[in-house]
């Protein structure tokens, strides 16, 4: 067998493993996610956003970002039980590979350049919590545009769950124009410490 031939079956072999792991967190996720309703009011909330932002009366503003607290409450809730429900899954299952791109059982022959899934969702809620109660004070403009950075960097740390990082930036990108880089400069200060803590590496989160 020639190297050529070789290293066709070798890059046919990490597609194929690649693809059927990915496929497995996908199926995870989703039979999690599927209980709620977290998709919708996202949606929801990012479309609301949007129309306070474009009136032009302070009176419509202040009806819809009123309007609009009952959806962020509503979403946090249901954030909260998604998390703590896909925190009793297997933490073989739940760890994320921090290479860029995906590499096939990176997860299990490289175990300590991983993360776990588990405690960014922790993270993840923690940040969207205080942001539906605005714990900071912010202004009902800075509030929104500090929620919409919170819900963005979730869903990045869900496709890097579920593929890699490199499609989870490009997916943000495509989708939002946003770089991975300012979504994590826009969320929350706490979020944002925590969030390096856990996907780079550092020192564990305390209460991940």
């Amino acid at each position: 067998m020639d190297i050529l031939t070789l290293a066709l079956l070798i890059a046919i072999g990490s597609y194929i493993a690649n693809h059927q792991q990915q496929r497995k967190r996908i199926a995870l996720l989703a039979s999690h996610l599927g209980h709620y309703q977290i998709e919708k009011l996202m949606e929801a909330l990012t479309e609301g956003y949007l129309r306070a932002l474009g009136e032009s009366t302070p009176e419509r503003r202040d009806q819809i970002w009123s309007l609009l607290t009952t959806t962020e409450s509503q979403l946090s809730e249901q954030f909260n039980r998604f998390a703590a429900e896909f925190a009793q899954v297997n933490e073989a299952d739940a760890r994320v590979s921090r290479f860029a791109m995906a590499i096939p059982f990176a997860s299990q022959l490289f175990p300590a350049t991983t993360f776990d899934m588990r405690k960014a969702l922790a993270i993840h809620a923690r940040g969207i919590e205080n942001m539906a109660r605005n714990a900071a004070q912010l202004a009902p403009r800075d509030k929104a545009f500090t929620m919409s950075a919170e819900l963005f960097l979730m869903q990045h740390t869900c496709h890097w769950f579920c593929k890699s990082k490199t499609i989870a930036t490009a997916r943000m990108l495509a989708r939002h124009k946003t770089p991975h880089e300012q979504l994590v400069d826009s969320v929350s200060p706490q979020t944002r410490s925590a969030y390096l803590a856990l996907v780079k590496g550092g020192k564990d989160v305390k209460g991940a």
